[in-house]
């Protein structure tokens, strides 16, 4: 699996759509999307599904589209994980879990089908033999059952790795249990950028436990990793209706700025309006040589609890 900083040829989107997943806020997040969009296609083909004619349950096509991969002479193709809703926790999601598919019958492009449950908001690689990820996701039993040897066999089969990072877990808010895609992300083969925060923050004790485990992490050559703090953005609530899946109340939402896409030169950070902002644009265009960090307003897309990376399911070149 390449790095997400390699050459792309496109990058796959659904546009939000579900009502009860931006409830309230649906036309104010298809509004950040919209324009998250029009920066996204000057530097990659962007393909929509819904414009195809693809119906989904949902938009975050990161965990039920397909996880791509290259072989040395060149050729892509895809992994197509089953997808059960993080766990079962909202009804059956066939339609999305029919996209790779529906991917590979329109665009011809092959697809590897796996009985195992994998999202690829849970695994980040640095495209050179190591994968990081979380056990609080992997190894969570509503999964499905697996060993955690079967899970990292798997990992090294798909994607070609030789080496699996794991972290204890994911930040408040987040419902996939523990995402890596919102607490550490690497920004170089050597080099990841992961989420501290201040004393006091409801995340401080998880973010500390992570920190902790990459301080002692090895990369594929045996080598530690250069660890860069990327900031978390003040607490956002949002007061959510009750609906069929709960009585609703008044949660936190899991803002993050390391749910960054990287596409072609440009590094798509979400924002939330506070002044972790810019620090995080700077942090990680500094990390990124050559990349321009561009900064896209996530407030209400992160509503849905998730934001750019979550949204968007890239295809290298």
């Amino acid at each position: 699996m390449p790095a997400e900083w390699a050459p792309q040829r496109r990058v796959w989107l659904v546009r939000p759509h579900n009502e009860e997943t931006w409830p309230g806020c649906l036309a104010a997040a298809q509004g950040e999307w919209e324009d998250w969009r029009r920066e996204l296609a000057q530097v990659v083909e962007v393909v929509e599904l819904g414009e195809q004619g693809i119906t989904t349950n949902d938009s975050w096509i990161r965990d039920f589209g397909p996880i791509f991969v290259r072989h040395p002479d060149g050729r892509v193709a895809g992994h197509d994980f089953q997808f059960n809703g993080w766990g079962d926790k909202y009804e059956v999601r066939s339609l999305d879990n029919e996209v790779p598919t529906r991917i590979r019958e329109r665009w011809g492009i092959d697809m590897w089908q796996h009985e195992l449950v994998l999202e690829g908001g849970s695994i980040d690689v640095n495209g050179t033999g190591t994968v990081l990820t979380t056990r609080q996701c992997l190894e969570n039993a509503n999964r499905g059952e697996r060993s955690p040897g079967e899970v990292e066999q798997a990992l090294r089969d798909a994607l070609g790795v030789t080496n699996i990072v794991w972290l204890p877990g994911g930040i408040r808010g987040d419902d996939t249990d523990g995402h890596i895609d919102d607490i550490a992300r690497f920004v170089a083969r050597d080099t990841i950028a992961a989420l501290r925060a201040p004393a006091g923050h409801p995340d401080h004790e998880v973010l500390e436990e992570n920190w902790r485990a990459l301080e002692g992490a090895r990369d594929e050559r045996g080598e530690s990793f250069q660890l860069l703090e990327l900031p978390v953005p003040e607490p956002i609530y949002y007061d959510f209706p009750p609906d069929r899946f709960g009585p609703g109340g008044r949660n936190v939402v899991p803002a993050s700025h390391a749910n960054f896409l990287v596409a072609n030169g440009s590094v798509f950070v979400p924002c939330f309006g506070g002044e972790s902002d810019e620090i995080a644009c700077r942090t990680i265009e500094a990390a990124m040589a050559g990349l321009r960090a561009v900064p896209i307003r996530a407030c209400h897309l992160v509503v849905g609890l998730g934001s750019l990376h979550c949204l968007s399911c890239h295809e290298p070149r």
